[in-house]
């Protein structure tokens, strides 16, 4: 999404398109893949209700736009590749708490929701960080929770957005408690620049540990948006990437 410092590893495959064919489309994931995934997949389990205190892992995913509060299908099936490579850790489940909105064409209520889980997605790294020094942080996000994510591990305010209104960057000892970022499906900047959003940088502090996945064919994150948005874009559950993501991440915990 955007530009991302260098060394992040990134691994990839106009005119306008109406914004509620847009809207409609990345609500639910890509609406003619919905009856692939629910049948491979089965229904999105939330997070579990009983989770160990101070796990050996945390993983903390934002789901895709308009998906049920919870960590969306995507971000399910990444955390179940996690735990099936982790071996005997332990591994605990946080969703960011945000709207996840689809109103594109409201750039103030988009703004709005993407700080929502900017702030709360920092919050839980920083309170993780203090009451659970030992656990290791994988954080993910999915379409645009991926964009959430990004912006979470930013070390400066992205330009033209006023200080104020976003939270602060991550402080030193709340980023060293993250062990990998996996983002799925992230916005180009193309599509970003479309809806006035600004573009995303990773913060440096995670460029090393950060790995972009993007589906080829899947015209949200390959910067080929010239028309309505793919299948491939709700795929990433079913086409293998979930584990390729979790096997990076577990490599760096």
């Amino acid at each position: 999404m955007g530009s991302v410092a260098a060394d992040v590893v990134t691994k990839k495959g106009g005119p306008s398109v109406k914004s509620k064919v847009v809207s409609k489309v990345l609500r639910t994931g890509v609406v003619v893949a919905a009856g692939t995934w629910m049948a491979l997949a089965g229904s999105v389990v939330p997070q579990a209700a009983a989770q160990p205190a101070c796990p050996d892992v945390e993983v903390v995913f934002a789901r895709g736009t308009g998906e049920a509060p919870g960590v969306g299908g995507i971000g399910q099936a990444f955390v179940d590749a996690v735990r099936a490579q982790a071996g005997a850790r332990t591994v605990g489940v946080y969703a960011v708490n945000y709207p996840a909105s689809g109103d594109f064409d409201n750039r103030e209520a988009f703004a709005r929701t993407v700080v929502d889980g900017i702030r709360d997605e920092g919050g839980r790294i920083q309170q993780m960080s203090v009451d659970c020094p030992n656990t290791r942080m994988v954080l993910g996000g999915y379409s645009q929770g991926a964009v959430v994510t990004g912006f979470a591990t930013s070390d400066v305010v992205p330009s033209g957005v006023p200080a104020d209104q976003v939270p602060a960057p991550l402080s030193t000892q709340a980023a060293d408690h993250v062990a990998a970022v996996v983002l799925f499906g992230t916005p180009s900047g193309q599509f970003l620049s479309k809806y006035g959003a600004p573009q995303i940088t990773i913060g440096s502090r995670f460029a090393d540990k950060t790995l972009q996945l993007c589906a080829p064919g899947d015209t949200i994150c390959d910067g080929d948006f010239t028309g309505a948005p793919s299948v491939a874009h709700a795929l990433y559950g079913v086409n293998g990437q979930v584990n390729e993501g979790a096997a990076f991440a577990v490599g760096k915990l």
